[in-house]
């Protein structure tokens, strides 16, 4: 077999070698990395599929960004316009300084909204994760004639999700003028930290790349970013109390959802998961056995669920 054969795929194989079903390579497309301004901030975003197509917006967590649907979005880009910012302070979007820049999460929902507007994402699913789920809802909320489906992957929306490992950022909550507690919180910014958030509760951490924690990394310990992300622990408080606001519209509106979740989690543990079938109708409920980055280790799982979801409910 010459060099062209191999390397041409199964098109190229001889008669009767052709590879089986299982082993068919999943359609693929590339993926496009480009830079909007949104009030005078550069946000940076991954793009994906036919400018034309049904959109799916994916809004990422933390310690990360855009960068965690690097495995998913080519999967999807056969029939669907995919598209991940990253938030202000994370990935290669700007990083502004907290002095002038409020990192709250109603800052980062309208900055993420105007973003929507720059890229002619008229209409489009979620795709929240983490810190993407109080982004994601309170888009929701404010627009709910734009929202054509959910999907969420470790994303809270309920007290029931907010088990151990929010008791100390809690007790920041409760006194933050605290510098002890702040303080206390610090940890979490730091390389130990980032690590066990991509490998805790990974069954085969030889799954997850090291690329992912590297580059979350980076961008963490820029000057200043540590500050920014303790400034966003302190504000996780504004989201519980929206939490019956945010139940209510899934009950109005009744977005068809799908649940892909890491059964592992302790950030965001399957209890969180749970209640989102009293509000909405679940049409996929679907427990990984992996941690709170399920697309780490089960990209190739995920993307035919939510393939099939948006083929569904999302029409254009």
């Amino acid at each position: 077999m010459n060099r062209r054969m191999l390397f041409a795929g199964a098109a190229a194989l001889p008669a009767g070698l052709a590879l089986p079903a299982a082993a068919q390579p999943q359609p693929v497309g590339p993926t496009r990395y480009r830079t909007v301004k949104v009030e005078g901030l550069d946000i940076f975003y991954r793009e994906a599929g036919p400018a034309d197509a049904p959109a799916l917006l994916l809004l990422h967590g933390y310690p990360t960004s855009s960068h965690m649907f690097r495995d998913l979005m080519p999967r999807l880009a056969h029939r669907w316009r995919v598209v991940a910012p990253d938030f202000p302070g994370f990935g290669f979007s700007s990083s502004p300084d907290r002095a002038g820049f409020a990192y709250t999460f109603d800052r980062l929902a309208r900055v993420i909204e105007g973003f929507t507007g720059a890229v002619n994402l008229a209409r489009y699913a979620l795709y929240v994760i983490d810190y993407g789920a109080p982004v994601g809802f309170r888009l929701a909320v404010a627009h709910p004639e734009r929202v054509t489906g959910l999907v969420v992957q470790n994303g809270n929306a309920y007290e029931e999700g907010l088990q151990a490992f929010w008791d100390p950022i809690r007790a920041y909550w409760a006194a933050p003028g605290d510098p002890a507690r702040r303080e206390a919180l610090r940890p979490i910014t730091q390389r130990d930290a980032t690590i066990w958030q991509y490998t805790n509760g990974v069954p085969d951490t030889s799954l997850v790349s090291p690329d992912a924690w590297t580059h979350d990394q980076a961008r963490l310990d820029r000057p200043g970013n540590a500050e920014i992300q303790l400034d966003l622990f302190l504000d996780y408080r504004s989201n519980p109390p929206l939490y019956p606001a945010w139940q209510a519209a899934f009950r109005q509106h009744r977005w068809p959802t799908l649940i892909t979740w890491g059964q592992n989690d302790v950030i965001f543990p399957p209890a969180g998961a749970e209640p989102y079938r009293r509000d909405l109708p679940v049409e996929g409920f679907h427990m990984f056995d992996t941690g709170h980055f399920a697309l780490e280790t089960h990209a190739a799982e995920i993307a035919p669920l939510i393939d099939g979801f948006l083929a569904k409910h999302v029409v254009r």
